[in-house]
């Protein structure tokens, strides 16, 4: 049972009611984690709109949602990793990529290396030696690609600590950790 339950929708003000109705015609449901982090509508608006920003960058929907994958296993997170397991599958990632992404390994140098960086950021606290630095830009991630790992970064584990604090009920279909 969530510590932290789902925002209820009849005592919800009426702005919180409209984002997550837009939130449903968007994604067909409101997802336990949306409708959680909208007890705080703050941090709910804060992830519609960094999740809705990390899309127009120039990571393709395959790099986003395998990123989520390696970052969800780096800390963890059930929840993501089962979310990110259905929708990475509507990405076009059959189940050998989705295995591989939770291991930040991929079939291309450049994914994989985005997937490695997301992985040392989360594990090193953001802390890059030259070498990891380095070895990011041997795998074809220039400046711009780090920058964009470090705000995906920052949107999974915004939703793997709500996860981990609030006990999230899972959605989705359940992935093994």
């Amino acid at each position: 049972m969530a510590r932290i339950q789902t925002i209820n929708r009849e005592t919800a003000s009426a702005e919180v009611n409209a984002t997550l109705d837009a939130v449903k015609a968007k994604l067909g449901k409101v997802p336990n984690l949306i409708a959680t982090l909208a007890q705080a509508p703050v941090a709910l608006n804060a992830y519609l709109g960094l999740s809705e920003g990390v899309t127009k960058g120039r990571l393709s929907a395959k790099q986003r949602e395998s990123l989520a994958l390696a970052i969800g296993q780096a800390n963890n997170c059930q929840y993501c990793l089962s979310a990110h397991s259905l929708i990475a599958k509507g990405a076009g990632l059959n189940t050998e990529a989705i295995q591989a992404a939770r291991k930040a390994e991929a079939t291309d140098a450049v994914t994989e290396g985005l997937l490695t960086l997301a992985v040392k950021i989360v594990q090193q606290r953001g802390v890059l030696s030259d070498q990891d630095f380095i070895e990011a830009h041997l795998a074809g991630v220039d400046d711009g690609l780090i920058l964009e790992v470090i705000a995906h970064v920052a949107l999974n584990t915004l939703t793997n600590y709500t996860n981990h604090i609030a006990q999230t009920d899972i959605d989705f279909p359940v992935v093994t950790l």
